[in-house]
């Protein structure tokens, strides 16, 4: 009996990867070059942010990720933190969209001193506009970077669940490469 349950549990597995390998698209029809969709959400003091009062004037990393103060998430928010000053020397600004609420975005900002607008994507939209999908048929939320110029075109997608510090990384080389 307990080997026909670790069967039906891998086949279950393999179909769950199968559909998120052959059956979504990771992005939408946001690519390189696309326009970035202009949006507004609140940010961790509840006061709404435009992302349009931006462009034109920064170079903006937005990333998304999946929670506030978790493991993987933390150690990407504190990876931008730590980096805070390479980006505005790149004249670039960072963005971080989850799902939480503003509260629960100010207490992590105020544990981990980050120095970054975190906005919060309450019911998905954004993340839609942006075609950024969850990963393992819909399982892991979605950690996927954009790197907008100052004229609002993406010039850089990165999308990996496993290395968060990398997104960090990433971005900045991407900023530098612009110079």
């Amino acid at each position: 009996m307990c080997r026909k349950i670790k069967i039906l549990v891998l086949i279950s597995l393999n179909f769950i990867y199968m559909i998120n390998v052959f059956g979504q698209k990771q992005q939408s029809d946001i690519k390189v070059g696309s326009k970035v969709p202009v949006f507004s959400l609140p940010d961790q003091t509840g006061k709404n942010f435009y992302i349009k009062d931006y462009i034109g004037k920064k170079n903006l990393v937005i990333y998304f990720y999946p929670k506030d103060d978790t493991p993987g998430c933390t150690k990407e928010a504190c990876s931008f933190r730590d980096q805070f000053q390479d980006f505005a020397d790149n004249d670039a600004m960072v963005i971080g969209i989850s799902a939480q609420n503003p509260e629960s975005h100010r207490k992590f900002i105020e544990k981990y001193k980050l120095n970054f607008t975190l906005l919060c994507d309450l019911d998905g939209k954004v993340k839609s506009m942006f075609g950024a999908k969850n990963s393992l048929g819909g399982l892991l939320p979605a950690r996927i970077t954009y790197v907008v110029n100052k004229q609002g075109k993406i010039i850089y997608i990165f999308n990996s669940q496993t290395e968060p510090t990398k997104h960090v990384d990433e971005a900045l080389r991407i900023l530098k490469e612009q110079k």
